[in-house]
């Protein structure tokens, strides 16, 4: 099951990226950041091995990742500031978001302020969810685009330069090629544990009942 799971996200993530060019990267990376659990791991380092292979260039693939977290976190910021906690609890079960992810960028916002969008991007786990808090907040939205691009800029420019590095070294190194070959096994099973504990975080924390009262 869990290796089906992989392979649908890794050949969709691969697909609309090949199809849709930068496009499909501001595509997918809206996605990631509408709270739905499209990983940008997965996202900007396929876009970082099309650099490699001079299909891509590596800012502008950066670019691309950060323009589609700005588009996917205008969603969860209307969620929030439309209608806050309790909505997002009632809806969120349906793309894997529990209370304790909400929770975590709650605290997260309340003790960074404004300043949290600008340094949640840059967090794994806060970075897609911390859109939410500051649409409870009504925070302004001129800010609020401006940190949002600025934190994932740098986040999504170094997952893509990790792809592009692996995939030159694939091409040019063919040590790593046997090594990869010869670890096949190892190197599934540790991408299917990664996936499974993912997906069981993500549904214990769906399944978790909330600790207080809804907040308004």
């Amino acid at each position: 099951m869990i290796e089906k799971i992989l392979a649908v996200l890794a050949g969709f993530t691969i697909w609309v990226i090949s199809t849709g060019g930068y496009l499909g990267i501001v595509l997918l990376m809206a996605i990631e950041s509408a709270c739905v659990p499209l990983p940008s791991e997965i996202i900007m380092p396929f876009a970082g091995y099309l650099v490699s292979t001079g299909r891509f260039d590596l800012y502008l693939a950066a670019t691309a990742g950060a323009i589609g977290c700005n588009l996917g976190s205008i969603v969860a910021y209307e969620i929030g500031k439309r209608g806050g906690r309790p909505l997002a609890l009632k809806w969120g079960k349906y793309v894997l978001v529990g209370p304790g992810e909400i929770d975590a960028a709650d605290r997260f916002f309340e003790r960074w302020g404004s300043i949290a969008v600008l340094i949640g991007r840059l967090l794994p786990v806060i970075r897609s969810f911390i859109a939410f808090p500051a649409g409870v907040a009504r925070m302004r939205l001129v800010p609020f685009h401006i940190y949002t691009f600025l934190g994932s800029w740098p986040w999504c420019f170094g997952l893509a330069w990790i792809g592009m590095k692996l995939g030159k070294a694939w091409d040019s190194d063919p040590r790593l090629k046997a090594a990869f070959h010869s670890a096949d096994v190892v190197i599934a099973v540790v991408l299917v544990a990664a996936v499974a504990f993912y997906l069981w975080h993500r549904l214990r924390g769906v399944r978790k009942s909330p600790g207080a009262p809804p907040r308004p």
